[in-house]
């Protein structure tokens, strides 16, 4: 398999191996379109995901591609590209091409963040969310979701809390201020827009996300009896979004 390797010292080329010459040329295509960026690459003997993994260990980040048609058919989430984003210790971003080309979203569209949880729970997302803002100077679209509780789910000391805020919308729309707080004075110059919507996570985040560059997103990281898993919204975005994605693992 071909693998991007971080800035250092390059590995070894594996003269013959099938992968080479398909690799070359896309460093050197990668070297012409971005001349000033320190790029290295290898070709792996190892299969995809533990290559990949090991890779990534000391990574910011990892980038996967994908291929087929229609909604991210295929690779990414193929046995490889689900078992990538669900043990990847850093963010895995993810996007589609289209025609051979990658879909990166327009160029004045917003990046796009799913909160969930608390402030603690929901920070390393925020954090990632608001530098990729202010990275490429557009305003950051923070969004979370809720729906009234099942009727098993009800209790008397959650209700009063609610009540207290006026009910349970003014309450999400207190939780989500309260998870940026932190964040606004450390990027004052990323425009904010805060928007709590009622719905499902992931339709909710797809909507609002219909027009972005980035969408952002978070995966707990816990192994449940069937193994590491991505989560619902991760996995409803990651198959509908028409551009990059990002999936932050976070405790």
């Amino acid at each position: 398999m071909a693998a991007a390797r971080r800035p250092g010292r390059p590995g070894p080329r594996h003269r013959g191996t099938p992968g080479q010459e398909i690799l070359e040329e896309t460093e050197a295509g990668l070297t012409r379109r971005h001349p000033r960026l320190s790029l290295s690459a290898e070709v792996v003997p190892d299969v995809p995901v533990p290559a990949l993994l090991r890779a990534a260990k000391d990574a910011e980040m990892l980038v996967l591609g994908t291929r087929g048609h229609g909604a991210l058919a295929g690779f990414l989430l193929g046995s490889y590209g689900q078992q990538l984003i669900a043990s990847a210790e850093c963010p895995v971003v993810s996007v589609r091409a289209r025609d051979g080309k990658p879909v990166c979203g327009g160029d004045e569209g917003e990046v796009v963040v799913g909160q969930q949880g608390g402030v603690q729970e929901s920070a390393d997302v925020l954090g990632f969310a608001f530098e990729a803002a202010a990275a490429r100077k557009v305003p950051l679209r923070a969004v979370r979701a809720w729906g009234p509780p099942p009727v098993y789910g009800y209790s008397p000391g959650s209700m009063w809390i609610a009540e207290q805020f006026g009910g349970l919308e003014p309450f999400e729309k207190d939780a989500l201020d309260q998870a940026l707080e932190p964040w606004r004075p450390r990027f004052p110059e990323v425009e904010v827009v805060a928007r709590v919507e009622r719905g499902s996570a992931g339709h909710v985040l797809l909507s609002e996300a219909s027009d972005a560059r980035l969408v952002v997103v978070g995966r707990r990281v816990r192994e449940s009896a069937v193994g590491v898993r991505i989560g619902s919204v991760a996995h409803a975005v990651l198959h509908h979004s028409a551009c990059p994605v990002v999936v932050v693992p976070h405790r």
